[in-house]
């Protein structure tokens, strides 16, 4: 196990809004964005919420026994802790969805957040901008956000975006 540990906001267990199916979602703190009519503006303090290991979230992941969405925050600001977590929920058969800020193209261009998503089977990216907010779509705040399925873009090297199977 990894004793590294993240700053940690909420954990939500059953979720259905931030991914489909029923989902345990991580809110990590912290966030440089800050963007204008953020629904959860307590996130961006980096020093918000508490400490918790990286087997401690894997424990509740495990006896929630669902798959998992990472949000915050950014949980792209703590990339490289959050690295040995992602590759344990994988390697239990679970997927990963996970939201950032940044859009898919600036992840890839940096070293942690890159690694991280060798695990996230769909990325929501880029920053929530008020004036595209619509309540209408779905898992995402705003229009220019994605829902990107990771894998398959990196194999084919374009954006391919996750649709529901309904």
């Amino acid at each position: 196990m990894n004793n590294k540990t993240l700053r940690v906001l909420s954990i939500v267990d059953g979720t259905t809004v931030d991914g489909p199916g029923f989902r345990t979602s991580i809110y990590f703190a912290g966030c440089d964005n800050q963007c204008p009519g953020c629904h959860n503006p307590q996130s961006w303090d980096h020093d918000g919420g508490r400490e918790m290991t990286v087997e401690d979230l894997f424990n509740i992941v495990e006896v929630n026994d669902m798959n998992v969405t990472f949000s915050g925050g950014d949980p792209m600001l703590q990339a490289e802790a959050l690295i040995p977590l992602a590759r344990m929920i994988k390697e239990s058969g679970r997927s990963i969805w996970c939201f950032t800020g940044y859009t898919f193209e600036a992840v890839e261009r940096m070293r942690y957040p890159a690694r991280l998503l060798d695990y996230v089977d769909v990325l929501v990216d880029g920053p929530f901008i008020e004036h595209l907010r619509d309540t209408s779509l779905l898992f995402r705040g705003s229009s220019n956000q994605r829902l990107i399925k990771i894998e398959p873009s990196r194999q084919c090297g374009k954006t391919l975006l996750w649709e529901p199977e309904f």
